[in-house]
């Protein structure tokens, strides 16, 4: 249970004001369609983090206990830092085409967590606990809870968030996590 609500509260905090956000937002203003918006990033998301987390075992398989260690409390140490810097939206969404509203989603939305420090996040977590299930919902469930309420409150609950406030809440809990994986 550890693994899942560490996982669930770093994404979420991670997540407040990150581009994928800032993609919701994006996408719920262009299509109004919440409900198939919010589906495709469920199922973006899900895809994504499992494979990131089936990664994380692998590279906790290969490396020594030790090294493990150093790799992940460095790592997250690097993710502290990395969440005091804003992020902005660099894509565009395309005219909704062929791939409807779910589709444009889905992939936007995949694409866009690709190399995220949620995806990276996701990895280093389940090298951590070793608990694959319980990372991928973890970092599923606090994607969500930071995105689907974009997509149905849009602008007006972006500019009321202390989103600054927020990223430097979220470092020093991934500076914390760094620090005890390294000394403990």
């Amino acid at each position: 249970m550890e693994a899942f609500f560490i996982s669930t509260g770093l994404v979420t905090l991670a997540e407040i004001g990150d581009k994928t956000q800032l993609l919701a937002l994006l996408l719920a203003a262009r299509y109004r369609q919440p409900w198939l918006i919010v589906w495709g990033i469920l199922v973006a998301t899900v895809a994504n983090h499992a494979l990131a987390g089936w990664l994380g075992l692998l590279i906790a398989q290969w490396l020594t206990e030790d090294l493990l260690r150093w790799v992940l409390g460095v790592g997250f140490l690097a993710m502290a830092a990395w969440m005091l810097i804003p992020d902005k939206l660099d894509e565009q969404p395309d005219t909704q085409g062929r791939w409807g509203v779910f589709g444009t989603t889905c992939l936007l939305f995949f694409v866009a967590e690709m190399g995220d420090k949620t995806q990276i996040a996701t990895v280093a977590l389940a090298a951590q606990f070793n608990a694959w299930l319980a990372v991928v919902l973890g970092t599923t469930l606090g994607m969500m809870i930071a995105n689907a309420p974009a997509v149905w409150l849009g602008d007006r609950m972006a500019h009321r968030l202390p989103v600054r406030a927020i990223h430097i809440g979220a470092a020093l809990l991934l500076a914390m996590l760094g620090l005890w994986v390294l000394w403990f």
